[in-house]
């Protein structure tokens, strides 16, 4: 994976606060095709950031996924166009975004809304600087 110390930190800009999360970023298609799959488990604090390198309509299904995960679904500048909230393990159920995004970060299932984050509020990564 191409997560390094710099950029393991992410911070939620929400309305309820801001909220760190402790990521891994993967950005080739092999470690996006991966993802999450085959984990058992993902601490509060903890997602995986997705980096598309560019701003385009993605979808992401839970195949091989044994963990509910919360998908925000980040614009190049920051702001969370959409959030899926709790998908089901092992669904092959196809998740979009709502429209082009640059980034997608997992998170436990639920945490988006026991931390009150919504569409809108902004994300804060090395990655998504470098992507403004």
């Amino acid at each position: 994976m191409s997560a390094c110390s710099e950029e393991s930190r992410l911070v939620i800009h929400a309305k309820s606060g801001d909220h760190a999360f402790n990521v891994e970023v993967v950005d080739t298609p092999e470690t996006r095709a991966k993802g999450l799959m085959n984990r058992l488990e993902l601490a509060d604090d903890a997602g995986m950031l997705f980096d598309f390198r560019e701003e385009r309509p993605v979808s992401f299904w839970m195949q091989s996924t044994f963990i509910p995960l919360d998908m925000l679904f980040i614009e190049a500048d920051g702001t969370i166009l959409n959030i899926h909230v709790n998908a089901r393990p092992h669904d092959r159920t196809s998740i979009p975004s709502a429209g082009p995004v640059q980034f997608v970060l997992e998170i436990p299932g639920g945490r988006s809304v026991e931390l009150g984050i919504d569409a809108g509020d902004t994300v804060e990564h090395p990655r998504i600087t470098a992507a403004q």
